[in-house]
C-alpha cells in the first residue's frame, strides 16, 4: 500500500523510470505519444483508449476542448527523459493523481508493447510520489524538473520538458503562474533555475533530498 495520501490542492513530485533503466522513448514518435497520453488521460470522464477517443471525436465531428474538459490534475512542470520522467502535479479531483497515473502507465505500456512486440512491465514498479510541503521546495523542484535533462547530462535528442513553456511562453499544458508570479519576470526565474541547477550539480546530496 502506498503510504502517501493525495490531497486536493496539494502539489506532488511524481516520477518513474524504465525497468532496469531501459529506454522508455525509443523514438521521437513514442515521446509524442506519451505527451498525447498526458493530455488525453487527464480527464475525469474515462476515455477508454486514445484510439477509441480519437474515433469517438471523429465520429462526433468535434472534440472536447481543453478549456471545457474536467481534469484530474494540473501540471506545473514536467520533463521526459530517455529512460525516466518527472512531473510536478497538483491534484484537483478526488483520487486524481492515482487515476491519472494508472491510465497513463497502463495506456503507454500497452502502446509500446504492441508497437515493439514485447511483453511485460515497462516501468520500474509503481510511480514514486513525494509531497511538496513548502514553497521553497516547490521553487527549487521546478528548476530540477524543468532542467532535468541537464541534471543527467543526457545527449539524446529524444526528450521534452516544460522549460520552453516557461522560458519562451510556448503554449502547453502547465499552470505556470504558481511559479512565475513569484518572480519579477521570466529572466529572473531563468537565473534562479540555472543557479539552482548549478547548486544541485555541485552538491549531489541536494539531488538526493529532492527524491526522498
Amino acid at each position: 500500500m502506498r503510504k502517501i495520501n493525495f490531497v486536493n490542492g496539494e502539489h506532488y513530485h511524481i516520477f518513474n523510470r524504465g525497468v532496469d533503466k531501459r529506454v522508455i522513448f525509443p523514438e521521437t514518435a513514442d515521446l509524442a505519444r506519451f505527451f498525447k497520453s498526458m493530455v488525453e488521460f487527464n480527464s475525469i470522464e474515462p476515455i477508454g483508449s486514445i484510439f477509441e477517443n480519437s474515433f469517438r471525436n471523429n465520429k462526433l465531428g468535434n472534440s472536447v476542448s481543453k478549456s471545457d474538459k474536467l481534469e484530474l490534475v494540473n501540471f506545473i512542470c514536467y520533463c521526459l527523459n530517455p529512460n525516466h520522467y518527472h512531473f510536478i502535479l497538483e491534484q484537483i479531483a478526488d483520487n486524481g493523481i492515482r487515476k491519472f497515473m494508472h491510465r497513463l502507465g497502463l495506456g503507454y505500456t500497452k502502446y509500446l508493447n504492441g508497437k515493439y512486440k514485447r511483453n511485460g512491465f515497462l516501468f520500474q514498479g509503481p510511480f514514486k510520489a513525494i509531497h511538496i510541503n513548502s514553497n521553497e521546495y516547490l521553487l527549487h523542484l521546478s528548476a530540477y524538473v524543468n532542467l532535468n535533462n541537464r541534471v543527467h547530462n543526457f545527449e539524446s535528442s529524444i526528450f521534452d520538458s516544460s522549460w520552453d513553456e516557461y522560458l519562451l511562453g510556448r503554449n502547453g499544458i502547465c499552470k505556470k503562474n504558481i511559479i512565475t508570479n513569484q518572480f519579477k519576470n521570466i529572466s529572473e526565474y531563468k537565473n534562479f533555475a540555472e543557479n539552482s541547477l548549478k547548486l544541485i550539480r555541485e552538491k549531489k546530496e541536494i539531488e538526493k533530498l529532492l527524491l526522498e
